[in-house]
């Protein structure tokens, strides 16, 4: 994994005082976006070849679904599936029916997939079942897995104490971060992926601005927006991200 050249300009600390104030969010903060704007500028563009490469296995399903095919097939969250597939490992984040639903389980997974769920998991799935919890590292199929803090810090949906996770995956040599349903968390600085899957949709998780402030302290090479178009979120979530964002964003499509 690569190191940060330099530490983000935006501390957490900061991002909290705003939160308690209320104003986080869309709402303009015209210091707080020109400081992501500056940081965007100074910053060297990803390559279009190296986005195209590191993007080219990657499909998204909408809401927090994502799927890596590689040297293994790899999906997070499997929710509202419309196909049947096979995969090697299946990683679910938390245990809320929209990221832990059996019914979609059972239309990506084969009697030898590998299925990774935070050791708190009330019902876990059937099949080849792993627990995991923040800060936990594993090597499944030769595919190197860590599991990283995801929580809210001004709601409750997902209390940091209930060990909900996000997930950072090196696959052929490239490594994405799939955040989970999470707030923007300190622990984000200490996360350095080549791809980011950032929630963008507010409600139960960061808003775009909040996701956008992400960037700047995980640095990725090119972030992709989730959990919007589904329950909550929208597309002008995710261009309103993108607009906002110090690093390349891809605004995937979804595969139906």
């Amino acid at each position: 994994m690569r190191k940060k050249s330099s530490q983000s300009a935006l501390s957490y600390g900061g991002c909290g005082l705003l939160t308690k104030l209320g104003v986080l969010g869309m709402v303009p903060l015209i210091g707080w976006h020109l400081t992501l704007a500056a940081q965007k500028e100074s910053r060297s563009p990803t390559p279009k070849e190296e986005v195209k490469t590191m993007l080219a296995k990657v499909k998204w399903f909408g809401h927090a679904t994502v799927k890596l095919s590689g040297s293994k097939i790899i999906y997070f969250d499997p929710y509202q599936i419309t196909h049947k597939d096979q995969a090697d490992i299946i990683l679910i984040t938390h245990e809320h029916y929209d990221h832990l639903s059996p019914r979609d389980l059972e239309k990506v997974q084969s009697q030898q997939t590998i299925i990774v769920v935070p050791s708190g998991t009330k019902n876990l799935p059937r099949g080849q079942v792993r627990t995991i919890k923040p800060g936990d590292r594993t090597v499944i199929e030769g595919v190197e897995i860590q599991a990283v803090p995801a929580y809210n810090t001004n709601k409750a949906y997902h209390p940091k104490a209930a060990g909900y996770v996000g997930y950072v995956v090196k696959l052929d040599g490239i490594t994405y971060y799939h955040a989970g349903d999470t707030d923007l968390i300190p622990e984000m600085k200490n996360i350095y992926p080549d791809v980011a899957f950032l929630p963008v949709g507010g409600t139960y998780t960061m808003t775009a601005a909040e996701a956008a402030h992400a960037t700047a302290d995980i640095r990725p090479k090119v972030a992709v927006p989730i959990h919007w178009g589904a329950i909550v979120g929208s597309r002008q979530d995710a261009e309103n991200f993108k607009k906002l964002a110090t690093c390349e964003v891809q605004i995937l499509t979804k595969v139906e």
